[in-house]
């Protein structure tokens, strides 16, 4: 590309250009996926903080980690128990307590480069692990095949295995749970990467990834001499902080590689479609930064720097070795691109090379921003992020990021270092976003604490404590409600109508209904984005919160809300669904009609005629995809008044819808409750 002329440079950068302002549009601006990154950061930091030395730990990996929210992409967790720690050499039990710690030892003498077999050398309390154990030359190991299938569908039942987990579908989107070992140290065999970051990462990148060690997945190699007892090295912490730490325009590389693969490489037949996968994407752009092969990444250089990476895979190809970026030794071609199957691919992706950076007008989210420049070449590109977006859109982008903060299952004994934990991040420099975050986890925290404690003094007779219990309730509740959002004052109405204050409960009913009416409200990425602006905008995020945001009602399965929900609470339990999630308009008028059958039955039916309109009527605003509640507690209202003919349609309804809450089993026994008293 150097030794074009300079018209023909220019031209290049014209497009480059305009492709960086179309991955904007599609992968998201630096904003954005900052906004993404550091909200998942905070669910992160407060579940390794308050999580118990024997429990599992969770990680989101893969692309949706890194910051991509492409269509189509799975998403990747990772589990593993907090008390098994795996060992380089036998030197570094010494850092361990063996009393409460499983100790495993790395033994890669005979397995192929970046594979090792996994010695237990001390006792395990956990099933699963000792199930997969197998004896070898007198020695313990953990079966990788075994585990993995022994975990497959421990988190989701009736999982698929593939490769190192369990797949599935939930909510129309492809999951891939690995369950896997820790590593506190770095292997010598990646010890040569730390030698070549010169350049890229900068040096604190690489002393934290060091510092963090690995995981070891439950796949062996297809040609290693112990293929069903082998473990890989996975290094998915390591590659998160390695895509964090790049520039936006290398990100967007990798972005667009990643739909160049999925557009145009894997559209080309079926026998080579399989043969490439994004992480050979993601080794590529790291192996081309890392190599200084272009040395300014920037908007102008876009498409240079794809070429530099769509080059080096077709090297690759040729060659059939990709080396993977922290054990060049391990070749990830090695079983899948050799052969017959690699001079085809090879020849593809040939011919897309003859045809030069043109072969990006295949990709049917691209062409569009290349065919606009080269119709309307005076057309003005402004790469300036900074007027691509509106504050309204990064603040939908934060509801939607927080929504999915998580809190980790705690019960009220652990509340207090949960409390800890949160003083201590508001006291560490948080960014924005991750305050955000940080705020919508303490609401939730405290909802779940009132209800628990209630729960637990409900039943005690002990009127003292009651109502000291019942003070704590209402005063973290309206905490709550001060670091949350509009719906968060759903959750006292829950607590009065539970403690038989139905007046009180229809007072906040009342006030939340006078905000859910406002003309700016912000719901499930809906708003008029004028007069939210003109309402809200330039405010303070708790004023946004409070005054124009409002979202999906999250209740905790393992406590008591509702009691008529307690049947689709455990349903969904027995699903391993920790949480129902409800429409907060669904929940007013639900809150509302029970509230009202104590008061005044008219208004009791006026709340339910409301919402048999709005559960029959819904075109997706409202309720969006959480139907099957929906029905399900239009089902629970009618067949309350008596309307058996209209509950069991409601049910039946509910049961046609994707089984998004995990509750059909609950209502199939509805279902026979009411035919049974027809």
């Amino acid at each position: 590309m150097e030794s074009f002329p300079t018209r023909i440079c220019e031209g290049l950068e014209y497009i480059s250009e305009a492709v960086f302002v179309g991955l904007c549009d599609i992968v998201g601006t630096s904003e954005e996926v900052a906004i993404r990154r550091e909200t998942a950061d905070i669910s992160e930091m407060v579940q390794r903080r308050v999580k118990s030395y024997d429990s599992t730990i969770m990680m989101v990996s893969g692309s949706y980690r890194e910051g991509f929210r492409l269509e189509g992409s799975d998403l990747d967790f990772m589990y593993w128990p907090n008390n098994h720690r795996v060992i380089m050499d036998m030197s570094q039990s010494e850092y361990y307590n063996t009393a409460n710690t499983t100790l495993i030892l790395s033994d890669s003498t005979e397995s192929p480069p970046g594979f090792t077999l996994l010695q237990l050398l001390t006792p395990t309390t956990i099933g699963e692990v000792q199930s997969a154990c197998v004896r070898m030359n007198d020695r313990v190991y953990i079966s990788s095949s075994t585990y993995r299938q022994l975990t497959c569908s421990i988190v989701r039942p009736n999982s698929t295995v593939h490769g190192p987990c369990g797949s599935g579908v939930r909510g129309g989107v492809e999951y891939d749970t690995a369950h896997c070992f820790v590593c506190d140290f770095w292997p010598s065999s990646a010890s040569s990467w730390i030698d070549r970051c010169h350049s890229w990462p900068d040096p604190e990148v690489v002393s934290d990834i060091v510092r963090n060690g690995c995981h070891f997945v439950a796949i062996g190699h297809p040609l290693g001499p112990h293929e069903h007892e082998e473990w890989r090295f996975s290094f998915s912490q390591a590659e998160y902080k390695l895509v964090s730490s790049m520039n936006h325009c290398q990100f967007l590389t990798y972005g667009l590689l990643k739909l160049f693969l999925k557009e145009v490489m894997n559209q080309q037949s079926e026998e080579s479609n399989k043969l490439l996968c994004s992480y050979h994407m993601k080794t590529a752009i790291f192996w081309a930064i890392q190599q200084n092969t272009l040395p300014h990444w920037c908007p102008q250089n876009l498409l240079a720097g794809f070429w530099v990476c769509f080059k080096l895979l077709l090297r690759w190809v040729y060659e059939g070795v990709c080396p993977n970026f922290f054990i060049p030794q391990n070749n990830l071609f090695l079983t899948k691109v050799h052969g017959s199957a690699q001079n085809r691919l090879f020849l593809q992706l040939h011919e897309l090379y003859k045809k030069g950076l043109a072969c990006l007008l295949q990709s049917s989210s691209i062409r569009s921003y290349i065919i606009g420049v080269l119709y309307n070449p005076r057309l003005s590109i402004c790469t300036d992020e900074s007027i691509m977006r509106s504050e309204v859109d990064y603040d939908v982008q934060l509801v939607k990021e927080s929504i999915k903060v998580i809190a980790p299952s705690v019960d009220l004994f652990d509340l207090t270092k949960v409390i800890h934990t949160i003083e201590q991040l508001v006291d560490s420099p948080l960014t924005h976003y991750q305050l955000v975050a940080l705020r919508r986890l303490t609401a939730f925290l405290f909802q779940c604490t009132a209800f628990q404690l209630q729960n637990m003094y409900t039943n005690t007779g002990v009127n003292k404590q009651m109502y000291i219990a019942d003070k704590m309730s209402c005063h973290t509740l309206k905490l709550a409600a001060k670091f949350g959002c509009i719906s968060d004052m759903l959750y006292i109405a829950m607590y009065y109508y539970k403690t038989l204050r139905y007046r009180e409960a229809l007072s906040v009913i009342e006030m939340t209904k006078v905000k859910l009416a406002q003309p700016y409200l912000m719901y499930e990425g809906h708003v008029d984005r004028e007069r939210y602006t003109e309402a809200v905008g330039g405010q303070s995020w708790s004023t946004k919160m409070r005054q124009a945001v409002a979202r999906v009602i999250k209740i905790d399965n393992r406590m008591c809300y509702i009691s008529e929900l307690i049947p689709e609470q455990q349903s969904a339990l027995q699903n391993k669904d920790n949480r129902l999630y409800i429409p907060v308009f669904v929940m007013l008028h639900f809150l509302e009609f029970l509230c009202y059958r104590h008061i005044d039955t008219t208004l009791s039916q006026a709340a339910l005629d409301e919402l048999q309109v709005l559960v029959h009527h819904d075109q997706g605003l409202y309720i969006h995809i959480f139907r099957d509640i929906s029905w399900e507690i239009l089902g629970i209202c009618q067949q309350i008044t008596g309307n058996l003919q209209a509950a069991l349609y409601s049910y039946q309804q509910s049961l046609t819808q994707y089984p998004l809450n995990g509750i059909q089993a609950t209502t199939q026994g509805r279902i026979q409750e009411v035919v049974s008293h027809q």
